[in-house]
């Protein structure tokens, strides 16, 4: 069924719709104006939220450090002492000898006595040792020295002679 509609209707109808268009246009300029300045508000909100933000990141960083060493130092040691009685509280396995770190314990002082004592008596030794090389040291530097005045005597008593000899022929 097609329904016929009256040129007079259809003209007035374009009529009326452009008269809204007219009315309409100066509102979409204005609209678009809108959008501008909406558009320009929008980008300085974003740049202040911005600084903001990282002002605020700014403020907590450290808060927050603060706050994560105080757990770190006293919460987590209370806690993990805390899971660690628990645990020792509902183990069923009977408790450790404590006579294996004592014994441990022991025997490592002793080593450590009888490294000391060596120690102590290779030192002495070495001392000992460097006191005779000093007194062989001392021995040879007197021989050679008592060699060499020997030697200087003699050169001394030969050009002594020699001098003498000379004088004697010179007269």
């Amino acid at each position: 069924m097609v329904i016929e509609v009256p040129a007079t209707w259809m003209g007035r109808m374009k009529a009326r719709a452009v008269e809204t268009g007219q009315r309409v246009a100066p509102m979409a300029d204005q609209a678009k104006v809108m959008a501008d300045q909406a558009r320009i508000m929008a980008d300085q909100a974003r740049f202040a939220t911005a600084q903001r933000i990282e002002d605020a990141r700014y403020w907590a960083a450290p808060r927050l450090e603060d706050a994560a060493h105080r757990v770190e130092d006293q919460f987590a040691p209370k806690v993990s002492s805390m899971l660690t009685a628990a645990a020792d509280r509902i183990d069923p396995t009977p408790a450790r000898s404590r006579r294996w770190p004592i014994m441990i314990l022991i025997t490592g002082v002793a080593v450590g006595a009888m490294g000391y004592m060596a120690y102590r008596r290779n030192a002495q030794q070495w001392t000992d040792q460097m006191k005779d090389s000093a007194s062989d040291a001392s021995r040879w530097v007197s021989e050679k020295a008592d060699k060499t005045a020997q030697s200087t005597e003699n050169a001394a008593s030969t050009v002594t002679e020699t001098t003498d000899e000379a004088a004697h022929k010179m007269q």
